[in-house]
């Protein structure tokens, strides 16, 4: 089947604790139509954030910035860090109530050469492919997703061009390590990612 005839998760499955969703989400793909082209990589690594979490974008309360937190499950939360990269990320727990999951890294599956392309790097090896998508940044402008393209954007949607989906791929063998790139809270064990992946982010592989 072609990967853009997989049907996205649907709004269920990101209606629960996002640390459930979290373990769920590793091995799932997520895929972005672009025309008649289709982008797709394996989510290796996510990073949970929660009610009352004093790193989460949350904490603060409601604000136009952060609407999509506290909206329906399911609907992509795009930030601009740095100021130079976009963050992806996807709302969890029922309307009104702020949850949500940070994905940090994914293994290109189709159209890595849309990918290089977006990301302007040039791929003289297998070991490249890391510099497509492992890390948030590079995920983001990898599938060339941006705040004014895709905040807010229902990822359970039939007509979205941005989904997670599942390919029926065996589960993979999942660790839990502490949250980071962040300050507040960082030690609380709340980053999940598919062990032993090398396009994990970060310098440590988890064996």
């Amino acid at each position: 089947m072609s990967l853009t005839r997989l049907p996205s998760l649907p709004r269920e499955f990101y209606d629960r604790d996002p640390r459930r969703v979290c373990r769920d989400l590793l091995g799932k793909l997520l895929v972005r139509r672009q025309g008649k082209q289709c982008l797709a990589a394996r989510v290796v690594e996510v990073e949970a954030y929660l009610t009352g979490d004093p790193a989460a974008h949350s904490y603060v309360g409601r604000t136009a910035r952060n609407d999509a937190l506290f909206g329906p499950p399911g609907h992509a939360y795009v930030y601009f860090i740095y100021g130079n990269h976009w963050c992806f990320n996807v709302s969890c727990m029922p309307d009104g109530i702020a949850g949500g999951i940070l994905f940090r890294a994914a293994e290109p599956i189709e159209g890595v050469a849309a990918m290089s392309a977006a990301r302007g790097v040039t791929l003289r090896s297998p070991r490249d492919l890391r510099l497509l998508t492992s890390g948030p940044g590079r995920l983001a402008e990898a599938f060339g997703i941006t705040g004014p393209r895709d905040n807010n954007k229902d990822l359970t949607s039939p007509k979205s061009d941005l989904w997670l989906a599942d390919d029926d791929a065996p589960r993979p063998k999942v660790a839990i390590t502490a949250r980071i790139g962040i300050t507040k809270a960082a030690e609380r064990p709340l980053r999940y990612i598919v062990r032993g992946n090398p396009f994990v982010s970060g310098k440590k592989i988890v064996p």
